[in-house]
């Protein structure tokens, strides 16, 4: 049974549809603090390559609706850790909230940075930042780096690309879909076993 073949062939569907942005938007948004959406990248690379011509404009489009995602993302953070933070504590999570405060407290805007950047995943850095009420401006200023560089290479990349690139994916893309997943697995074990 595949699996990501009919999945890469709806997502490159849902790019060639004429309110394609709008969906877009939408998912750079939510992504950005509300789980379990998936990247906005699974979007943007099929849209830049199917419209090279649009890369720019829909890259700073992904950049700007994730970015106000994570500024949502950091309001829930703030509002729910006056509510939840004692609670969890209470609960058990002391040790791990200890530890992100002291990963914020080192790396501070590096950490919004790296998360936006990196296949990481920017929602749970967004809503920690706010509950650990981390330094709005820098906040903004690292999220806008972090994703801004990520969206425009993945946007330009696949713009350079363009549908030849599609041709040359579509037969792959189960195996390089299940790659992903093995090697996100072996990344989770790998930081399970380092804990």
């Amino acid at each position: 049974m595949k699996f990501f073949e009919p999945v890469y062939d709806r997502v490159m569907g849902w790019s060639r549809h004429r309110y394609a942005p709008r969906y877009l938007a939408g998912l750079s948004l939510f992504e950005s603090f509300v789980l379990p959406f998936p990247p906005p990248d699974v979007m943007l690379a099929p849209m830049a390559a199917a419209s090279p011509a649009r890369a720019w404009y829909l890259a700073a489009l992904t950049t700007v609706a994730s970015v106000v995602g994570g500024v949502l993302g950091y309001l829930a953070g703030w509002l729910a850790f006056e509510w939840l933070g004692p609670w969890l504590r209470d609960i058990g999570y002391a040790a791990e909230l200890a530890q992100a405060e002291d990963w914020f407290g080192t790396w501070g805007v590096w950490v919004v940075l790296i998360a936006g950047f990196s296949p990481l995943p920017y929602k749970l850095f967004t809503i920690t930042a706010g509950a650990l009420a981390m330094a709005w401006l820098p906040f903004v200023l690292a999220s806008l780096l972090g994703r801004g560089a990520r969206f425009f290479l993945v946007a330009l990349f696949m713009a350079w690309a363009g549908p030849r690139a599609e041709r040359h994916l579509r037969p792959y893309m189960e195996r390089i879909g299940w790659a992903g997943i093995g090697v996100l697995a072996a990344a989770i074990a790998v930081y399970l076993a380092l804990e």
